[in-house]
C-alpha cells in the first residue's frame, strides 16, 4: 500500500508502540536535516539530531531506543531496538518501485521461442533471446538483454544495460543493477609451453620461461543466481570453464566486484563494492568481504567469515575467523603488525642515536 500512511500503521507494521497521536499521517520518509512539511517522517539514531527536534516542522519520528525528543517538538513518535533493521523496514513502505509500464515495449525484441510469464514488463529497446524464459511479474528495463536459453525467475529486476548471457539462471526476486554483466566468458588462456607467470610461481626474483603464443580456454560452462540475489552495477561475474559459477541464495554483491569463472558464492554472503575472487574460490555461507578484497584463485573462505576492506587474501580462511590487512592475517596478528611498522620510525632513530652513543664511547676509549 502506497504512502500516505497513518502514524499508527507504520508503528504496527515496526512492532512499536505509539506516544502520542497516532492518526497522524505521514507523506514521506525524509533525513531529518531535509524534512521541511509537517507530514514527512523523519528517524532519528543521533541524540545530537534530536536535540534539534524544536527546529523541525515535523510532528512524526521514530526514534532510537534510548532517545527521547524534547519535551513538545512532537506530537507523536515510537521507540525501535534495532534501529537500522527498523529503518530498512521503514524505508520498504516508501520505496519507489523504478516507473516501468505494462508489456513489452513495441521497440523492445523478443525472438521466436522465449516464454513471456504474466505481468511482465520489458522496456524500449529490451532484447529477449530465443528460447529465453521470463517468469512472472519481471521487470527488464530499457535496453535490458536476456541471451537464448537463459532463464529469469518469477519478479526479477534487471535496470538498464544489463546483460544476461546464454544459458545463464536467475533465481526469484533477483535485482541486476545498471551495466552489470552475468555470464561473460572467464579469464582463461594457456600457452603451449611454460609461462612466465607459471615459472614465477615456485622460481625467484626472475624468470626464463616466457609469455607466448596465449591460447583462450573456452567457457562453456553457465551461472546460477539463486532466490533473492542483488547484483550491483557494473559488476562481472564470469561464467565457468566447465559447470556453473554459483551465487547463492540472498546473497548481496556490491557495485564494481568480479566473480571470476568456476566460484562458488554461498548463502546471505555481502561483498562490498570493488571486490575480487580469482577463478574457482570457494566462499561459504554468511561471509563479508568489505570493500576492495582480492582473493587469490583457488582459495576457499569458511562459513561466517569475516574480511577486512582492502585485504589481499593468499590463504584459506577457517569458519567465523576475522582477517584483515594485505597480505590477509588474523586480525589481532594484523593489528600487531600495524603497531610494529608505525614504530620502527622511533626505532630507527633510537637505533641512530645509539649507534652514534657506541662510536662516542669507541673513540674515548681509544684515545
Amino acid at each position: 500500500m502506497p504512502a500516505p500512511y497513518s502514524f499508527a500503521e507504520i508503528a504496527q507494521t515496526l512492532g512499536a508502540e505509539v506516544q502520542g497521536d497516532g492518526t497522524l499521517t505521514v507523506a514521506r520518509l525524509m533525513h531529518p536535516l531535509e524534512a521541511s512539511k509537517p507530514d514527512d517522517l523523519i528517524f532519528i539514531m543521533d541524540p545530537g539530531l534530536a536535540a534539534r527536534l524544536n527546529e523541525s516542522p515535523v510532528r512524526c519520528a521514530v526514534l532510537a531506543e534510548g532517545i527521547e525528543p524534547p519535551e513538545g517538538s512532537l506530537d507523536a513518535w515510537f521507540h525501535v531496538t534495532r534501529a537500522r533493521f527498523a529503518l530498512a523496514i521503514l524505508m520498504d513502505l516508501f520505496e519507489r518501485m523504478p516507473h516501468a509500464l505494462p508489456g513489452v515495449h513495441p521497440t523492445a525484441v523478443v525472438e521466436d521461442g522465449a516464454q513471456i510469464g504474466a505481468d511482465v514488463s520489458i522496456g524500449a529497446l529490451a532484447y529477449v533471446g530465443p528460447n529465453a524464459r521470463i517468469g512472472d511479474g519481471c521487470i527488464l528495463m530499457p535496453q535490458a538483454y536476456v541471451a537464448a536459453d537463459a532463464v529469469i525467475g518469477d519478479h526479477c529486476l534487471l535496470y538498464s544495460g544489463v546483460r544476461i548471457g546464454e544459458e545463464v539462471i536467475l533465481g526469484d526476486r533477483v535485482i541486476i543493477h545498471y551495466n552489470a554483466a552475468i555470464g561473460a566468458d572467464g579469464f582463461s588462456f594457456v600457452t603451449p609451453q611454460m609461462a612466465s607467470h607459471e615459472a614465477a610461481k615456485t622460481g625467484g626474483d626472475t624468470v626464463s620461461a616466457t609469455l607466448e603464443g596465449i591460447y583462450r580456454i573456452a567457457s562453456i560452462g553457465t551461472v546460477r543466481l539463486g532466490d533473492d540475489v542483488e547484483v550491483g552495477a557494473c559488476t562481472a561475474i564470469d561464467r565457468s570453464n566447465i559447470g556453473t559459477t554459483v551465487i547463492g541464495r540472498g546473497t548481496k554483491i556490491d557495485n564494481h566486484c568480479q566473480i571470476g569463472h568456476n566460484v562458488r558464492v554461498g548463502e546471505d554472503c555481502l561483498l562490498s563494492g570493488q571486490v575480487g575472487l580469482a577463478g574457482s574460490v570457494r566462499i561459504g555461507n554468511r561471509v563479508v568481504l568489505a570493500g576492495q578484497v582480492g582473493v587469490a584463485d583457488h582459495l576457499s573462505i569458511g562459513d561466517d567469515a569475516v574480511v577486512g576492506g582492502g585485504s589481499g587474501v593468499w590463504k584459506n580462511v577457517k569458519p567465523k575467523q576475522v582477517v584483515a590487512g594485505y597480505p590477509a592475517l588474523p586480525k589481532t596478528e594484523a593489528l600487531r603488525r600495524e603497531t610494529d611498522i608505525a614504530r620502527l620510525p622511533r626505532l630507527l632513530r633510537g637505533m641512530a642515536t645509539l649507534r652514534k652513543q657506541v662510536a662516542e664511547m669507541r673513540q674515548r676509549i681509544d684515545e
